[in-house]
């Protein structure tokens, strides 16, 4: 559906920090986002370098960027905003991401008031959950 040109054009994030790939789907309250995980990554030189993982607060920020996306798109004058994380609940790790993972993330809408946002999400790879989040949002100006 979206591909990384038009993530760009929504997203104010950027190379190292920019970590969905891909929009598949997406409605007013839900998204279906994918990040492909590389070795070629920063973090896995010291996240650990003879054992791979993709540390769990960037796939949590994975997670909430393809909720952002999600918000953000539907923010008609997003020049001068941002979208703060505001908070994290119910966060749960499955199982380590490595990679060579395809990570689905599945994220939907839970209640919008004003500037203010509340989604629930997880991440998939394959069939498996690895991940799972409730995450609170603001929209600001910077």
């Amino acid at each position: 559906m979206n591909d990384i040109s038009e993530i760009l054009a929504v997203m104010p994030h950027r190379y190292p920090f920019l970590l969905i790939d891909r929009v598949l789907e997406m409605d007013d309250t839900k998204i279906r986002a994918v990040k492909n995980v590389s070795a070629n990554e920063p973090h896995f030189q010291g996240h650990f370098p003879e054992t791979p993982v993709m540390p769990g607060v960037l796939v949590v920020e994975a997670m909430a960027q393809a909720g952002g996306f999600l918000l953000f798109s539907q923010v008609e004058d997003r020049e001068g905003k941002l979208i703060y994380f505001t908070g994290i609940d119910k966060c749960r790790f499955r199982k380590p991401v490595v990679p060579g993972d395809q990570l689905i993330f599945e994220v939907e809408l839970v209640a919008k008031r004003s500037t203010f946002a509340k989604i629930k999400g997880r991440a998939l790879v394959g069939d498996e959950v690895v991940c799972e989040a409730e995450m609170m949002s603001a929209l600001a100006n910077r």
